[in-house]
């Protein structure tokens, strides 16, 4: 298979992001954006007086490479202005704040488009900007009780809701639908010359990600919930099962041909005929439990990953990264980072691993939050030296 030159200019190269978000689906959003190519400008707040500036752990969002840094009192006129200015010649503004706070700031989207007409401008909040819940704080696992994901997965015992073991809201409902209309909104000024305004919902995005289940619903009347379908536990054949050497496998045989390739080598076969028999299915499990606990997992994972049985295992995270195929795929990079003392120590991070990124990057420089851009960006933005020099001195700028 031939790939294009790994030279090829980035996706983004020439747009500016300026991102007011530290955690959250907005900062997921900027680290993609970042990995396609876009300069990303981070805007955090002054540390207040005598209390410490509350910045994620180094390693998180790719330890803040390839980002620009500034913090402003956006409560000051002066800071206010600053911001404006720098947006003036920026192309995205993504924020995370309540509903309303960055109007009431004056640095909403009404006010930025003042200075830049055609800006998108990306808005972030667990449930929209509108609606009854619009003011509520909330998490990752509150969206997703609210949109049913919760619901809808297999139970722990006593009936529980489990805890996913990934930030599915955050990272799918949120970060990577505030990147998707963000890019759509940039291909749509590209011919039209107009910009827009993005209401991003996480709870909304994440409803998107149920809309197999919702859709049934709405169509036929049938409430989904776990055990109802062949992707929640229905059935023997997607499933998860326990190993000689108590590690998992994952099975996701849905397929008929893949079905009988799995039954024929567990030693199963009187099951070929019954992979969708609800009656059946608590003795197909039990013998598939009992076939899998003859093995260790990975030598089940080598007998039938390879015999198109859509099984595999299920990894720790260090087994993940041991894996030959994450390897193969260059999914890890080498990063360094700044000590406060001054010296630099190296530490392994996620590279750019989206399809249409530079996916041959292996090394990294991690970026200090401490350590701010305030006079290149300011002075790009038109202020001079002199005028930088002073908003440093009264504390509108870091």
């Amino acid at each position: 298979m031939s790939h294009p030159p790994a030279s090829r200019s980035p996706a983004l190269e020439g747009i500016t992001v300026l991102d007011f978000a530290t955690v959250g689906p907005a900062a997921r959003a900027s680290r993609m954006l970042s990995d396609y190519g876009a300069t990303v400008v981070k805007i955090g707040a002054m540390a207040a007086a005598g209390a410490v500036q509350i910045d994620p752990p180094f390693y998180a969002y790719s330890g803040g490479r390839d980002t620009k840094r500034l913090r402003v009192d956006l409560k000051s006129p002066a800071g206010r202005d600053a911001f404006l200015r720098l947006a003036a010649g920026s192309d995205v503004v993504l924020e995370s704040f309540r509903p309303g706070v960055v109007d009431r700031l004056g640095i909403g989207y009404d006010d930025v488009r003042v200075r830049r007409p055609d800006i998108v401008y990306c808005s972030t909040s667990g449930y929209g900007q509108t609606g009854p819940y619009a003011d509520r704080a909330g998490h990752d696992i509150n969206y997703l009780g609210l949109a049913g994901y919760l619901d809808c997965s297999e139970r722990a015992p006593g009936g529980k809701p489990p805890l996913p073991g990934a930030t599915v809201a955050d990272a799918a409902g949120g970060g990577m639908q505030a990147v998707m209309a963000i890019m759509a909104a940039l291909v749509r000024r590209a011919t039209t010359g107009e910009g827009a305004y993005l209401d991003v919902s996480i709870t909304d995005g994440v409803v998107s990600l149920m809309s197999l289940y919702v859709d049934e619903y709405l169509a036929t009347g049938t409430v989904p919930g776990p055990g109802h379908y062949i992707l929640t536990g229905r059935y023997a054949c997607y499933d998860t099962y326990r190993c000689a050497d108590d590690r998992w496998v994952a099975v996701g045989a849905i397929e008929p041909a893949f079905y009988r390739n799995l039954c024929r080598l567990l030693d199963c076969e009187r099951w070929i005929d019954h992979q969708l028999d609800d009656e059946a299915q608590d003795d197909v499990r039990a013998d598939f439990a009992a076939a899998f606990a003859r093995k260790p997992r990975d030598e089940w994972v080598a007998e039938l990953g390879p015999a198109d049985t859509c099984v595999g295992p299920v990894c720790t995270v260090p087994e993940l990264l041991d894996d030959p195929q994450v390897a193969a795929r260059g999914l890890v990079g080498q990063a360094t980072r700044t000590l406060d003392d001054g010296s630099t120590e190296s530490f392994r991070q996620l590279g750019t691993v989206l399809a249409g990124t530079d996916t041959s990057r292996r090394t990294f420089v991690a970026r200090r939050p401490d350590l701010t851009d305030t006079v290149e960006l300011l002075v790009a933005a038109g202020l001079t030296i002199d005028e930088v020099a002073t908003l440093r001195e009264e504390g509108v700028v870091a």
